[in-house]
């Protein structure tokens, strides 16, 4: 009988539900490869450990473990108060190519590509207790997943290695097993391929039981995912990647910048809203006679109420930091119900507090937005069971805004028994430095969005209908400006969220490609802030030089009065041309003398 071997993995099998241990050894008495297919009950746990691979971002406050990623507090939304957290590494410019939150993911994803392509070429001959036709439906999952972990692995680190359907045998030859990156291009062209060759034999939707595995519009809607990568600034035509090469001298990244490349990504966008939006994925949307409120809790509740007709993809239910990270500490709270109490550690920064629009859809450097600095009005946000005091700078934004931040003398969202809870970040405040040097906001900001009424595992959302909405017309402004679906699908999404929308009486078109193009991108920061795409977009439109470099401010903590309000400096962040991609992880490098490094590293 032969034992598994795996390059990557000591096997571990795990129920898509349960999160449950199936086994975390693989002796030759207890598990061969005769015995995983010959049985349902084996042959379905094994590919439940390929979607176990998928990114717990509930989970960032320990970057790497169960994939999850520093992406939001290492973007310039927000700041971790805990110095183990490593977006603070990555930050302060002090991250190396000898980290092992940096060789996390190309290590995890490897094994779940490995286990998906074993899967593969195994399932056809898999016990008769599965049909044919459910067994196709497997195979086209696991081709699916493997597509996915490539695309994570393209944005994380660049171009990677493409292995193919071979799963690789550990006792071949080292130079067998010594692969070269494949150029970026080729590998994206793969990722497409790929999600096609999956679609195919996918169902349009799934049972209730049976929500977080991959579908047809999964797979539609991450092929226009990847496409976009594909025709963005960082990988179209950047000769700062110029000098990325393969030791045989094989270019890795195209130094022509082809317009061909977002007029694929705007089809491929379309492709998927023709087929499945609106229909299969609506946008979700509240009910109530007021439509600021109406707003305000759709763009609240898009996140928290799961499996909603807006999600396309998310992780099934598994641990959840992200609930007492964004809750407050609350001290002096009846109770230590973490619907309530917290940590607050997870910061917004005063850039991405600045980077909501007001009530009337305008930026706050629009001299007719009505924003006022300083000063305090009496105001009544969203959430909110009465008027009370608010700093002038948080008076009259856009509901998201009231979605996304916790800010001083602010009503908490979950309140328990009418507990009448008030955030209070002033030094002696309940949520103050003066309570605690750990759990506690390093910005007078807490990160609100997403947190739900139970602390308990939920799905974690990964992509929905509103990316997809917003890749579209971003794309097809880069390739057909002035075309009239720009206008309608950003306006789609500013109508929901409440704000006018561009060409009414009071919001005049962006009157160029340029301003559109600056328009779809603030809009993209609003309405998915929070959600791990930030990070993503300013590397890939190469602007994180200026977005997350240099100083970064907050509240002043260290007060106990107005001067709270004062804005202060937090830290003074670090970024340089090397950190747009990972570092390739130095103990592969050193293992595989035909893996080239990223520049810089």
């Amino acid at each position: 009988m032969k034992k598994i071997t795996y390059i990557y993995l000591g096997l571990a099998l795990l129920t898509l539900g349960s999160c449950k241990k199936y086994l975390n050894q693989i002796p030759d008495d207890v598990l061969t490869e005769e015995k995983i297919f010959t049985s349902r009950v084996n042959t379905e746990a094994f590919l439940a450990n390929v979607y176990r691979s998928l990114p717990n971002e509930f989970n960032q406050r320990f970057t790497g473990n169960e994939n999850s990623g520093p992406w939001t507090a290492s973007s310039d939304e927000a700041k971790y108060t805990w110095d183990f957290n490593y977006s603070n590494n990555m930050n302060a410019g002090t991250w190396t190519k000898n980290d092992g939150e940096v060789a996390n993911y190309w290590r995890e994803y490897y094994k779940a590509i490995r286990n998906a392509t074993y899967f593969m070429k195994h399932i056809d001959g898999a016990t008769p207790e599965i049909s044919q036709a459910n067994k196709a439906v497997a195979k086209a999952e696991a081709r699916g997943l493997r597509a996915l972990y490539y695309l994570f692995l393209l944005k994380i680190y660049g171009p990677v290695p493409l292995i193919g359907d071979d799963v690789l045998d550990i006792n071949a030859p080292v130079a067998d097993l010594r692969l070269a990156r494949t150029p970026f291009d080729q590998g994206i062209d793969f990722v497409v391929s790929e999600l096609d060759a999956a679609a195919q034999d996918l169902q349009t939707t799934t049972d209730t039981r049976d929500l977080g595995r991959l579908t047809k519009g999964v797979c539609k809607a991450y092929k226009a995912e990847a496409l976009l990568l594909k025709a963005s600034p960082l990988f179209n035509g950047n000769s700062d990647l110029a000098s990325l090469k393969n030791s045989d001298g094989t270019a890795l990244v195209s130094q022509n910048n082809d317009p061909a490349k977002w007029t694929a990504a705007a089809t491929a966008a379309k492709e998927f809203i023709d087929q499945f939006a609106p229909g299969t994925y609506d946008l979700y949307r509240v009910n109530n006679a007021d439509p600021f409120i109406a707003a305000y809790q759709a763009c609240r509740y898009v996140m928290t109420d799961t499996w909603n007709k807006e999600w396309i993809f998310a992780r099934s239910n598994s641990n959840n930091y992200l609930q007492y990270d964004r809750t407050p500490r609350h001290v002096g709270a009846p109770s230590s119900d973490q619907a309530y109490q917290g940590a607050g550690s997870n910061g917004a920064t005063q850039t991405m507090v600045d980077a909501y629009f007001t009530a009337n859809g305008r930026s706050i450097d629009d001299p007719a937005s009505g924003y006022v600095s300083s000063g305090f009005s009496d105001f009544k946000a969203p959430f909110d069971v009465t008027t009370r005091s608010t700093y002038n700078q948080w008076v009259n934004r856009e509901p998201r805004f009231y979605v996304g931040i916790t800010y001083n003398n602010s009503y908490w969202l979950n309140q328990v028994n009418n507990s009448n809870i008030i955030t209070n970040f002033f030094f002696n405040g309940n949520s103050g430095r003066s309570q605690s040097t750990s759990d506690v906001s390093p910005t007078g900001y807490s990160v609100r969005k997403n947190v739900a009424g139970g602390g308990g595992g939920r799905g974690i959302l990964l992509l929905r209908l509103a990316n997809i909405y917003l890749d579209y017309a971003e794309a097809l402004n880069e390739s057909q400006p002035g075309n009239a679906d720009i206008l309608k699908y950003l306006n789609i999404i500013r109508e929901r969220a409440g704000v006018p929308q561009y060409g009414s009486a009071s919001l005049p078109v962006p009157g160029t490609k340029e301003a559109m193009r600056e328009a779809i991108r603030k809009e993209r920061r609003v309405e998915l802030a929070f959600e791990n795409v930030r990070y993503f977009d300013t590397r890939r439109w190469k602007i994180a030089e200026t977005t997350d470099n240099g100083p970064f401010y907050g509240m002043d903590m260290s007060k106990s009065d107005n001067s709270f309000y004062n804005k202060t400096l937090l830290e003074t962040r670090q970024f340089k041309k090397r950190d747009y991609l990972f570092p390739i992880p130095n103990d592969e490098v050193l293992k595989n003398n035909n893996l080239v490094q990223n520049p810089g590293w």
